[in-house]
């Protein structure tokens, strides 16, 4: 049994180290730009990602940042009015040739927004389609068929998670800024706490 996980962890962490820093920095410099001239960020995705964009989105509005989820599937039926200009989307596909992907991305193509593409295939129609791309390489979902989405959704969480972060830093977010938006829970119980000793 540990083995398998010992197999997952090697995984991911080959998958991680071929993250195009370059390329990471250029994303977050576009999503902290497009926030602070009042835009937002949006993530679209289909299926298992879905919860992986409502993470993101999470940790995104607890930091105090403009960010929401755009479902691929819903979007052609009325949600692309979310986007507006110099916001950025950023859509998930393993393939990148998902259908309903390259669908939404034709239209989108069509508005003054930022499009990025999330992925893990070098060559493919989204690939060729958007002008800019986040891929990264993966050996394996970890299950007997690799077919199972399992480490390309953990990636996808990790790289976004590290985004979300990264424009924090880049907008100056405080973790006083963070305990006004999260006065509840253990966090917010602990934040209490910081607050106390910091003010004695």
């Amino acid at each position: 049994m540990k083995e398998y996980f010992a197999d997952i962890m090697s995984t991911l962490q080959n998958s991680l180290s071929s993250l195009d820093e370059e390329q990471f920095t250029k994303l977050v410099n576009d999503c902290t730009e497009a926030i602070g001239e009042g835009g937002k960020v949006i993530v679209s995705g289909l299926g298992k990602n879905v919860p992986v964009c409502d993470k993101f989105v999470g940790t995104m509005v607890s930091l105090g940042q403009n960010a929401c989820f755009m479902n691929t599937n819903s979007a052609a039926h009325g949600d692309l009015g979310m986007v507006m200009p110099g916001d950025v989307v950023i859509i998930l596909t393993k393939s990148g040739e998902t259908a309903e992907s390259v669908y939404l991305a034709k239209h989108l193509l069509e508005r003054d927004c930022k499009l990025w593409l999330l992925t893990f295939r070098e060559q493919s129609t989204m690939r060729q389609m958007l002008p800019n791309s986040l891929v990264l390489k993966l050996e394996n979902e970890g299950d007997p068929w690799d077919i199972v989405p399992n480490n390309s959704t953990t990636v996808n969480l990790i790289v976004l998670q590290g985004l979300a972060l990264h424009i924090a830093k880049n907008r100056g977010v405080t973790l006083d800024d963070f305990k006004k938006n999260h006065p509840g829970g253990f966090i917010g119980e602990q934040l209490t706490r910081v607050s106390y000793i910091r003010s004695r």
